[in-house]
């Protein structure tokens, strides 16, 4: 039922009282000039009200921008590791000093292209991307889990066309002598955390935040909890790494919980950067960082017949775009599979 009652303000000029109520749901009302906008309010809310829409809406104007990344810093930051906690926080503040003032309900795709389009200035394509995923997710919190808006904004926003990830991997002679420097370092650690980072994938933040209480060296795995996309990973041990870190457990500390923790502060990782590169100077390895050892992985994955879905499933991917960049690799044993069809259904022709 809805009932608009004319009424006449202190300068003696009518104005037009709307009210909307339906069975279930809360009274709704507001004021105008004209008689017409008042009519066309009543459809529009009766309407948004009917397919649930218009709740979403009146949150989305308690709220501010600001108040949504607040929000989200705390309570869902924490699911993550301290290395993408960091990133993550940095770039929502960022949108917070762009939009922190707007009303949820005020946030516009085109506010955004704004922004998009200035960071674009002094960023990379790729930069922008991350900036924006951030942002989007933040969105796809408040309109599922919080109920502020009614859909996420951001999606409707075009990103920054990437180039071409990078995949840069050691060939056997560039593995070998890497492994050689590294084993000859100053660094008693260097040895076997680039045997581990290669021979399971983890990301570098992931293998130096180890802790004891998370491997299981008798059965041969051990559990991330906070991973750089929020979700618990088991990552398998075995061969040369699980027999180092099976050494390695016979002199643990007892001041510290971590595998490898430093010696100024046991609270902390070890910093292996400098022998790392110092290691990389000595095997003459050119054009590489950590971050490729992981690369490394998945390229030798690839090469020995393991499928996409199986990579991302190692690396921690949920989604197969991040491992599509290794598909080359593997073309062989995508032939192989074909051929083996072809012979299974068509016999010897």
């Amino acid at each position: 039922m809805a009932t608009i009652t004319e009424r006449t303000d202190k300068d003696g000029k009518p104005r037009y009282k709307a009210e909307v109520r339906l069975k279930g749901y809360p009274a709704q009302t507001a004021t105008f000039k004209r008689k017409t906008d008042a009519n066309k309010w009543i459809q529009d809310t009766e309407s948004a009200i009917r397919e649930g829409r218009h709740f979403k809406t009146a949150e989305a104007k308690k709220h501010t921008f600001a108040d949504m990344v607040d929000r989200y810093i705390k309570a869902q930051l924490p699911s993550y590791n301290e290395k993408e906690q960091a990133e993550r926080k940095s770039k929502l503040l960022w949108w917070k000093d762009k939009l922190g003032v707007y009303l949820l309900s005020d946030i516009t795709p085109p506010l955004i292209v704004e922004c998009r389009d200035s960071l674009g200035e002094v960023r990379s394509p790729a930069t922008v991307v991350r900036y924006m995923a951030a942002l989007s997710h933040a969105f796809t919190i408040a309109v599922n889990e919080w109920q502020w808006l009614h859909e996420n904004p951001a999606k409707k926003v075009k990103k920054p066309t990437e180039p071409d990830g990078r995949v840069r991997f050691l060939d056997d002679d560039e593995r070998q002598r890497l492994l050689v420097a590294c084993k000859e370092s100053s660094s008693d650690w260097l040895y076997m955390c680039v045997i581990l980072a290669l021979s399971t994938g983890m990301r570098q933040a992931e293998l130096m935040g180890l802790k004891w209480q998370d491997v299981n060296l008798k059965d041969g795995f051990l559990i991330l909890h906070k991973t750089k996309n929020g979700t618990k990973r088991r990552v398998p041990l075995s061969g040369l790494g699980l027999s180092l870190l099976q050494e390695h457990a016979k002199v643990r500390r007892l001041d510290t919980p971590l595998l490898f923790p430093s010696e100024r502060n046991p609270q902390k990782p070890i910093a292996l950067r400098s022998a790392f590169d110092y290691a990389l100077q000595r095997a003459e390895v050119e054009n590489f960082h950590w971050h490729d050892l992981r690369h490394c992985t998945a390229s030798y994955l690839a090469m020995d017949g393991a499928s996409l879905a199986e990579i991302a499933e190692i690396l921690g991917h949920k989604t197969l775009q991040m491992v599509k960049r290794y598909s080359h690799l593997s073309d062989g044993h995508v032939s192989n599979v074909v051929a083996s069809m072809n012979a299974k259904i068509f016999g010897g022709v």
